[in-house]
């Protein structure tokens, strides 16, 4: 199943976009799929395992600035901060959290010393979704090195993990239960993080807003049967309607996922389930009942759109169905209780 996965992975790291299944290398590679393909690298079985995660961690480690800044976007041999965002800069610490306890010696030690330059700004990061990825990655951290030694990070988990809750009482109404007046991509990812972090804290206010906002979205999203993904047309509005297309697959990976650490954390077994049919979102239980997964390439499609899928086959997209069926079906939550996201 890592065919499509691996043809788009030169020795520079993960191809960003394709044309059809065709690795597109004028597209450039980003920190946003190395990342995240980091964490499907380190979840692999296998010979290549090892030479993966350590290309997409030396990408990474190219990538970083002295002050611990990722430049998301490599083309043309060059280094561009043309797609800099918070979000790369969270999915650079979360992979970074994961990669610091792993067997293999040179990706463990570069995950290290990117985390000990990023931590100190990435913690100062303020977009709803950026300030999720650190958070997980110090509830990660906690997790794998033990709370009690590690106060400052306790403390940085406990302010960003704040700034998520006042986001959602600021924002909350009756019929509205989430962070802010919009939906858009990865949505899961809040509930996710304070989910994890009432993993490594027993707050129960982050309990509660986590529990509160996932099921507004799961109560939204799943039909009878499927699920049906916040289309990126103008995405969700407070008042609005939600617009059905295109749907992208990093956002049935993001609900199958929270759904996970949901359950990991209240032991709810309908969440399991929820996973399970978000995670089928992929093989063709959607709103256009047609699999995005292309059995011939083994890759997956880049979205639903009106009239079926998008041809192209791109890095986020395999990544995000990888990352679901590992930690769905490759009993990865069952060896963690703080799991990765896209």
């Amino acid at each position: 199943m890592y065919k499509h996965f691996i043809e788009l992975t030169d020795k520079t790291g993960i191809i960003q976009f394709s044309k059809g299944s065709r690795p597109d290398i004028k597209s450039g590679y980003t920190i946003d799929d190395n990342a995240r393909a980091l964490i499907i690298a380190l979840g692999m079985k296998g010979n290549s395992r090892i030479e993966l995660a350590k290309t997409y961690s030396r990408y990474m480690k190219e990538a970083q600035l002295e002050n611990g800044v990722w430049q998301n976007l490599k083309i043309n041999g060059k280094f561009s901060s043309a797609l800099n965002s918070e979000d790369s800069m969270g999915r650079g610490v979360l992979a970074a959290s994961f990669a610091t306890n792993c067997e293999i010696d040179e990706v463990r030690h570069l995950a290290k010393i990117m985390l000990q330059k990023s931590i100190p700004s990435a913690v100062h990061l303020t977009s709803p979704r950026a300030s999720s990825y650190v958070l997980l990655c110090l509830c990660n951290l906690l997790q794998v090195y033990n709370n009690a030694n590690n106060t400052h990070i306790s403390q940085y988990a406990r302010k960003i993990s704040q700034r998520l809750i006042n986001l959602y009482e600021q924002n909350h109404t009756q019929d509205w239960h989430w962070y802010e007046n919009i939906l858009t991509y990865c949505n899961a990812l809040m509930p996710h993080a304070l989910f994890a972090y009432y993993i490594v804290s027993s707050n129960k206010k982050a309990l509660q807003v986590a529990v509160d906002s996932l099921n507004f979205l799961t109560d939204t999203l799943f039909k009878p049967g499927y699920l049906s993904i916040v289309g990126n047309r103008g995405w969700w509005k407070k008042g609005q309607k939600i617009p059905p297309f295109d749907q992208q697959p990093v956002d049935a990976c993001s609900i199958a996922l929270a759904c996970i650490q949901g359950y990991i954390a209240t032991q709810k077994s309908e969440l399991c389930e929820m996973a399970k049919l978000a995670y089928e979102w992929y093989l063709g239980k959607n709103i256009n009942k047609v699999s995005v997964i292309n059995e011939k390439t083994q890759g997956c499609h880049d979205a639903l759109t009106p009239y079926g899928v998008n041809l192209n086959q791109g890095a986020e997209a395999i990544i995000s169905y990888l990352m679901a069926h590992q930690i769905i079906y490759n009993d990865g939550a069952k060896s963690k209780t703080i799991i990765p996201t896209v």
